[in-house]
């Protein structure tokens, strides 16, 4: 830690520890911490570090050295991290990983060349998970779930966003968003849901996707809306998909009805994708490849967050990368998600993810890390509630068996996780469902 940091963290210190007297409810020390938090690209570390709990928060955190004897002697709970890493709880904020089914013979047909948007004019694709999952239960759909769940969770992950879209009407779309909450019951983890309603279009509309958008709009996003099991609404604006038009009619309705919005953005083709997230205030564009530098000046200007989902671009065999440098120089934040989907990106490891994103995009380990942490509750937008480690945020974080943060993004295929801790306390998976 830099001088200034190390002197601004033992201010920080006096002050949170005179203005909250009451005993903390644990006490996690001799570790160090990457904070993700303050200027720069780092990891904000603090060596030797303590972090304080306190209903469910962050009562405090700095060096151990800078920690007030009588308030650690009053700590109700102490740990000791015997030099472990503490980091940000993970965030995947880009996930549709409640559905039933699978596409393992379209993974055949793309090994045997056909490509992605040729299997979806087919019938294959979104909508035949959609076929799947609009014949599946609650139950079934929460149960099918949960192996993916507990396998994106042991990589350090405390919030997931996660997506309806495979139902395309409103009684399995709020089927699905229902699952999602059981889920974050069950398996400990906090949920940001997001409905997709314009996701494909489905076959009972096929050769009337207007029609289809109107039905969204009059509907089935007023439903969405008075259920209280979403907080945002996506779309997929692609040729495959919906019309940067069609979009503009969802977007307007689903801000009316005070839903925050996001979009899947220029994945397959230019299509505008990135501007029009952003002309509507969009918490985030998504995927990127084919987006030009109008639409990043856009995102720029209208603070609209970046996510990269490399396990789509490795699925699908892309060869256009995302405009990387382009985001670093107009400061666009930059996050990472698995974008966990039977289809396209049959991946539910966000470690996996960021090494992704390291060795195809051209990322730093940091860059990383920040990815998943920072600016994936600011594409969420959480970033005043989690994402960094900092006094007043939910403790929400993770516990490595690591040396050095550049670590996460290193290994294949293994999670060097020694605890999760969500709001505090240890996060473990129910057997019940």
């Amino acid at each position: 830690m830099l001088d200034g940091e190390l002197i601004a963290a033992r201010l920080m210190t006096q002050e949170t520890l005179e203005s909250n007297p009451a005993p903390f409810d644990s006490l996690w020390t001799g570790g160090h911490l990457a904070t993700m938090a303050g200027p720069g690209p780092g990891y904000g570390v603090i060596p030797d570090g303590a972090l304080a709990v306190r209903d469910g928060r962050i009562a405090w955190l700095g060096p151990a050295a800078a920690l007030d004897t009588a308030q650690r002697d009053r700590a109700k709970q102490i740990i000791e991290l015997d030099g472990a890493w503490v980091t940000p709880g993970l965030i995947d904020c880009h996930t549709h990983i409640v559905f039933a089914g699978n596409r393992i013979r379209e993974f055949e047909q793309r090994q045997n060349g056909a490509g992605y948007a040729e299997i979806a004019r087919q019938g294959g694709g979104i909508n035949a998970t959609v076929r799947a999952t609009r014949a599946a239960g609650e139950d079934e759909l929460v149960e099918a779930s949960l192996p993916r769940l507990r396998d994106l969770l042991s990589s350090g992950v405390t919030t997931v966003e996660i997506k309806s879209g495979y139902g395309l009407e409103i009684s399995t779309e709020l089927r699905m968003l229902r699952a999602a909450h059981r889920l974050a019951h069950v398996a400990g983890f906090h949920l940001a849901a997001s409905y997709l309603g314009a996701h494909s279009i489905p076959p009972e509309f096929a050769g009337n996707s207007d029609a289809y958008v109107d039905r969204i709009c009059t509907e089935d996003l007023p439903a969405v809306a008075a259920s209280g099991l979403a907080s945002a609404v996506d779309a997929y604006c692609e040729d495959i998909a919906f019309t940067p038009h069609q979009v503009e009619k969802v977007f307007r309705t689903a801000r009316r009805l005070g839903l925050d919005v996001k979009l899947h953005a220029d994945q397959l083709s230019d299509s505008g994708g990135a501007a029009l997230a952003a002309t509507h205030g969009a918490l985030s564009a998504d995927h990127l490849e084919y987006s030009n530098l109008a639409g990043i000046d856009a995102m720029a200007a209208a603070g609209t967050v970046a996510v990269l989902l490399p396990g789509a671009y490795y699925t699908l065999r892309e060869r256009r990368l995302p405009p990387v440098a382009a985001l670093r120089a107009r400061s666009v934040p930059i996050a990472l998600a698995t974008d966990c989907n039977p289809g396209t990106s049959p991946i539910c490891s966000i470690l996996d993810a960021m090494n992704m994103a390291c060795v195809l995009f051209g990322l730093t380990p940091a860059e990383a890390l920040h990815g998943v942490t920072r600016h994936a509750a600011r594409a969420l937008g959480l970033e005043g509630d989690r994402g960094t480690l900092e006094p007043g945020k939910r403790a929400d974080f993770a516990i490595w068996g690591i040396a050095d943060p550049a670590e996460l993004s290193y290994w294949i295929g293994r999670s060097p996780l020694s605890v999760r801790i969500v709001d505090g306390a240890t996060a473990g998976l129910d057997a019940s469902a």
